[in-house]
């Protein structure tokens, strides 16, 4: 969180499985929507929280199969996991916070008296989370019973059913919507309390996400039974909550746009660049549209061929040079002519480009460094690189930027089999 020196623009706490990633989008399409619309437009001033049931190992399988950004706070295990950055820091103050009224081993005895609990994968169980699989039919009768049991013992737990079959059993403390509290008590000490707060969710362990004052909540249109009942039953004339009429992070950008939180336009749904205004633009809209022009040339869907070529070779410094992820030094010039000779090399074949982290600083008049990363999705994988850019603003406020150096370096585990097809 010290990321921001100020308090972020907007915290978006979202869900992941069929909330932010939509598991029926075989081309990750709403998800790729909301990377560019988050890097172009939030990630200098916002902070992203992704809040999932997942453990730690299933949420880094996720992040293999997925085109997913990196947040800057990441709740797991149903909100008894916090952690910060890349390097996934634990909170060790919640962690403290959770023992308390909690016994791990009387959980795992009581509720071995059930036979009707399937337990779940070794990964899925956590310091502070148990977790089962029950029958549908079973799931209120069983967590009545096992409720009592657990009290009984002096424990004082929680226990969330969500997906018509997880059963979650969790220190009282404990779940998304205590982690979130938790979160902005410990933001508001530090004086950086966000302006707003969009909590996104599917399913019943994200119901008490929409519970903490202040919020907006986005239930996403393909949202569970579960999650529409409580809503029903809770929060039905709560005006800031709403049930989107999009799916997953359609949804979440549709959310965006309704209660008038930012901008809530993708770069991904703009077609012609040239009738968008540059006026205020950070340098992280200029990164998102530059490789955004360079996968859809690949894939051949430019409209404009001639003057979008035009418009990209007059945004390039004369003098401007790449140094490649294989060491290779060659002009911007000299990447442009290769990159004519490419146009629709990738038709008809899986090609997607999305940046992440993306983070400038003004190094001058006029001059912004530029640091991110830079990902290519294709049939052999995904590659990876981290990219740092100079530009140098044009003379014009409206006249966006020059591209005066470009310095990649391969991810450690992520370069290209065939570096030649990395063009730029």
């Amino acid at each position: 969180m010290d990321r921001l020196s100020s308090p972020a623009r907007l915290m978006i706490v979202s869900d992941l499985d069929h909330t932010m990633v939509d598991h029926h989008d075989k081309e990750n399409i709403s998800l790729l929507r909301f990377n560019a619309l988050w890097e172009a437009n939030y990630r200098h001033d916002s902070l992203l929280v992704f809040s999932t049931g997942r453990s730690p190992t299933l949420y880094k399988e996720l992040r293999k199969e997925k085109p997913m950004l990196n947040p800057d706070i990441t709740i797991m295990s149903v909100g008894t996991e916090i952690t910060y950055g890349d390097a996934m820091v634990p909170d060790n103050g919640w962690e403290q916070f959770l023992n308390q009224k909690w016994d791990k081993d009387v959980v795992r005895e009581e509720t071995s008296k059930f036979p009707e609990l399937k337990l779940q994968a070794e990964t899925e169980q956590r310091a502070h989370k148990v977790s089962f699989y029950v029958d549908k039919a079973k799931a209120q009768d069983v967590t009545k019973a096992l409720s009592e049991r657990l009290a009984k013992r002096g424990l004082d737990v929680k226990i969330i059913y969500s997906g018509g079959v997880d059963l979650d059993i969790l220190p009282q403390g404990a779940g998304k919507g205590q982690a979130l509290a938790y979160l902005l008590k410990k933001l508001t000490s530090e004086g950086k309390k966000p302006t707003n707060t969009l909590a996104c969710g599917d399913s019943g362990n994200d119901a008490e996400l929409f519970t903490i004052p202040e919020i907006y909540g986005c239930m996403v249109s393909n949202a569970q039974e579960e999650l529409l009942q409580w809503h029903a039953e809770n929060a039905k004339n709560n005006p800031n909550i709403i049930h989107a009429t999009e799916r997953c992070a359609a949804g979440i950008i549709q959310t965006i746009g309704h209660f008038k939180l930012g901008p809530n336009i993708s770069p991904r749904d703009i077609t012609d660049f040239s009738n968008c205004s540059l006026e205020n633009a950070q340098p992280g809209f200029e990164i998102v549209k530059f490789y955004l022009f360079y996968e859809r040339w690949r894939r051949a869907e430019i409209v404009n061929f001639e003057q979008d070529i035009q418009n990209l070779e007059d945004i390039l410094h004369p003098s401007g040079v790449l140094v490649h992820p294989s060491g290779v030094i060659r002009s911007l010039y000299d990447c442009l002519s290769e990159l004519r000779n490419c146009y629709g090399d990738k038709k008809g074949k899986q090609f997607r480009v999305f940046v992440d982290r993306v983070s400038s600083a003004q190094v001058g008049h006029g001059s912004w460094l530029v640091k991110f990363y830079k990902c290519e999705i294709s049939d052999e994988g995904q590659t990876s690189s981290i990219v740092t850019v100079l530009l140098n603003a044009k003379d014009g406020e409206k006249d966006g930027y020059s591209w005066v150096h470009i310095h990649q370096t391969w991810l450690k585990g992520c370069s290209a089999a065939d570096e030649s097809s990395w063009l730029l």
